[in-house]
């Protein structure tokens, strides 16, 4: 079976009667599912966006003229199109061509529609993962225990790269009020083993790290370099398998919206919220003299409106 055969034969959505339901699918979805359960750039979301929005006319498009209407490089249409399993572009194109052709024999759906349904389903996909996180913490044992091990951590050393910096730099900002030395890694490299070695010297025992899609190689030799230093790994990201769950001591998964351009991180920072809830709880009267004594000095100074 070719690789535009293939697709075709996933693309078909069965209905338990043994009917293909595709017709009766909206084309946009029926597209979208072509994407769903594949982990796209945002460059290549830009072209995944670009063809659901255009359908009808993009998919008789030439690559070059595709990647200069989505505003990517000819090299990126060729990616994505193998990233999602085909030979090339023309074969994914095999596959969305007859979905534009039945698309055009129905009432179509305006490009506004299509962006308010699409943006919709990523509120609903970020909903899912909440639920996701709501089960996780059920296991209440387990949250406070993870929260006891990271406040008795003095230093505590918190780990975030590229795009996972933000909710390293949320978790250390809001755990600096309720712990006394809170360590922020940010960078990878010599600079991060620098860090950890120091933590670990000064008393440390653990390390939070956070590591959300696109996976970097310096956020496993980070682990890597932590682990080595005789630190424990705490590790909140997005999946329950590979080699960065594999470094850690204790794994959180949380699910990222990756419905839009960017990914949305809902669920992460949902568990990292409890977290510093049960970090919180783990030491009540040192939580509760810092706290205190922060918001005097936020009173004394001015810090807020």
């Amino acid at each position: 079976m070719s690789s535009g055969q293939k697709a075709r034969a996933q693309a078909a959505a069965i209905t338990p009667s043994g009917q293909a339901s595709d017709h009766e699918r909206p084309a946009a979805d029926r597209v979208r599912a072509l994407f769903d359960g594949h982990r796209l750039s945002p460059g290549q979301r830009r072209i995944a966006q670009y063809l659901i929005d255009h359908l009808t006319e993009a998919v008789f498009l030439s690559i070059t003229e595709l990647a200069e209407r989505a505003g990517v490089s000819q090299p990126s249409v060729t990616r994505f199109a193998v990233s999602l399993g085909y030979s090339g572009y023309p074969a994914l194109r095999d596959v969305l061509q007859p979905i534009a052709l039945s698309a055009v024999a129905v009432a179509p759906e305006t490009r506004e529609e299509i962006r308010h349904n699409e943006l919709q389903a990523a509120v609903d996909a970020e909903i899912e993962n909440l639920e996701n996180v709501r089960r996780l913490v059920a296991n209440t044992n387990q949250v406070l225990e993870i929260g006891r091990e990271l406040a008795g951590s003095v230093p505590l050393t918190v780990l975030g790269l590229r795009i996972s910096v933000s909710l390293a730099e949320y978790f250390a900002y809001a755990a600096r009020r309720i712990h006394p030395d809170v360590r922020l890694v940010t960078r990878g490299g010599s600079v991060a083993y620098d860090a950890l070695l120091q933590s670990r010297s000064a008393g440390g025992t653990w390390v939070l790290a956070f590591a959300m899609p696109r996976h970097a190689k310096e956020s496993l030799a980070a682990l890597r370099a932590a682990r080595s230093a005789g630190l424990r790994i705490a590790l909140i990201t997005d999946t329950t398998l590979g080699p960065l769950v594999d470094e850690a001591d204790v794994a959180l998964t949380a699910g990222t919206g990756s419905r839009l351009v960017f990914d949305s991180y809902a669920a992460p920072g949902v568990l990292a919220a409890a977290l510093l809830q049960a970090m919180a709880d783990a030491d009540p009267e040192r939580t509760q003299a810092r706290l205190e004594e922060y918001e005097q000095a936020a009173d004394q100074h001015g810090f807020f409106l």
